[in-house]
């Protein structure tokens, strides 16, 4: 049984409200958990202290046991200072897509021998 600790959405339409719970991955978002240990709530300004609560001994308890955080658990985790997360970059996101890098090089081809042809 793989787990995860991870979001479950409540609260009403327009006002989100998520229990950080442990559930089995093949769980629903909202379904069957087996252990609710912390609440989230992203309508508080990010300086409230009741924004993330946590309940550190357990979640440490249960990571020791083999739960996986989901991304936005895990940065959560990292500010309170439970588990550290490793930076994450994708360098290839910044690069231009193949038609883009066509456009770049045909132009760049065109220039060459104009420049050529000046000097």
């Amino acid at each position: 049984m793989s787990l995860k600790i991870r979001l479950a959405r409540g609260g009403a339409k327009k006002k989100p409200f998520y229990s950080i719970v442990i559930a089995d991955s093949r769980a629903p978002r909202d379904g069957k958990f087996i252990e609710k240990v912390g609440t989230y709530n992203p309508v508080l300004p990010s300086t409230d202290e009741k924004r993330v609560v946590l309940k550190a001994e357990r979640i440490t308890e249960w990571l020791g046991k083999g739960a996986l955080p989901t991304d936005r658990v895990a940065r959560m985790l990292d500010v309170a200072g439970i588990k550290p997360r490793e930076a994450r970059s994708n360098l290839e996101k910044a690069k231009p897509g193949k038609k883009m890098q066509e456009r770049a090089d045909a132009a760049a081809a065109a220039s060459a021998p104009a420049e050529g042809a000046e000097g």
